[in-house]
């Protein structure tokens, strides 16, 4: 009986291909293993050891040069989405694995609305204030208590003003936001395209009632908005991050919430993911937590299902396009 070869798709945790790709042709050529929880790191060895095809969803799991070189009958990796940050794409390529990337789609917009959707939930304390069958009490004094401010001609700093940035600034303008921006190389005249105030990391930290994050994460932003720097930040403002959590100092963001030096925050990204169900952002009323969602949209998981059966069927069927599109 010929051996079949094998295919392993990482971090499916939505079950997007495993429902949205035709697996019949694939399945006829290979075995198809889908993983659609989190693996150990120490179990990743093991559980890729058979895989000729390896899928990637975004970069939920780090494929370094050490696991590459204990993974022999590699292949290909396919991963979703235009680029992987952790996906050490040199060692593969120098290990003679193709590398192939499927189209993104209209993440930008996708991550955008969640922003501001996380905004407008945190600024009007939507979480505490929901009726449900467990929350039915029509005014509870504590969420009473608290009267939510009106956006219009309130501060929004934006540290980050790139594509998703500028359409975060069209959003807070179109509520009649002042909306002014920091990065590390942001100029007055780059703002003011966007008809936006280039302020001061420290200005734009003491004067915004929404303070919302929109960097690429480097060496020189990780843990940005550090101890110090969230200090700075109004008792009342609120802290949103959708972009990377490398970019604020967890620990400190936790410490601040704790003791009301920060009013309200609204994560979609974390240090590790999926969150640990001990971490204390947990058992805290004054967050917003979503599961990393922001990028996620029917558009953008057409796109990484339509991508990953086409270059899985050309790998087993088309070898010689495969080889050649990578």
């Amino acid at each position: 009986m010929e051996h079949k070869p094998t295919v392993v798709v990482l971090d499916d945790w939505e079950n997007v291909l495993r429902d949205r790709v035709d697996w019949r042709t694939i399945r006829s050529r290979a075995n198809v293993i889908i993983h659609n929880q989190k693996l150990d790191p120490q179990a990743l060895p093991a559980a890729l050891s058979a895989a000729q095809v390896l899928v990637l969803f975004r970069d939920r799991t780090p494929v370094d040069a050490n696991l590459i070189a204990q993974l022999p009958d590699l292949q290909r990796i396919i991963s979703t989405g235009a680029r992987n940050r952790t996906l050490n794409a040199e060692a593969a390529e120098r290990a003679g694995i193709h590398v192939g990337h499927t189209a993104w789609g209209p993440s930008k917009a996708s991550t955008c609305e969640h922003t501001w959707a996380l905004i407008l939930a945190a600024v009007k304390r939507l979480p505490q204030s929901t009726l449900s069958v467990s929350n039915s009490r029509w005014r509870n004094p504590a969420v009473s208590a608290f009267m939510p401010p009106v956006m219009e001609g309130k501060r929004l700093g934006l540290i980050g003003l790139g594509q998703i940035g500028q359409r975060v600034a069209a959003f807070g303008k179109a509520l009649g936001m002042q909306v002014v921006t920091w990065s590390p190389n942001m100029t007055a005249e780059r703002a003011a395209e966007h008809d936006v105030l280039a302020v001061s990391l420290q200005e734009l930290l003491e004067t915004s009632l929404v303070v919302s994050m929109h960097l690429v994460p480097s060496e020189t932003t990780r843990h940005l908005l550090n101890r110090e720097r969230l200090g700075w930040m109004r008792p009342d403002a609120i802290l949103v991050n959708t972009s990377r959590a490398e970019l604020i100092h967890t620990g400190a963001l936790v410490d601040a919430l704790q003791h009301k030096r920060l009013a309200f925050c609204a994560l979609d990204v974390f240090d590790h993911e999926p969150l640990s169900p001990d971490h204390p952002l947990l058992s805290m009323s004054n967050v917003l937590l979503t599961p990393h969602v922001g990028f996620l949209c029917n558009e953008v998981v057409h796109n990484f299902a339509v991508g990953v059966q086409q270059q899985l069927e050309a790998h087993f069927l088309r070898p010689d396009i495969a080889a050649s599109s990578a």
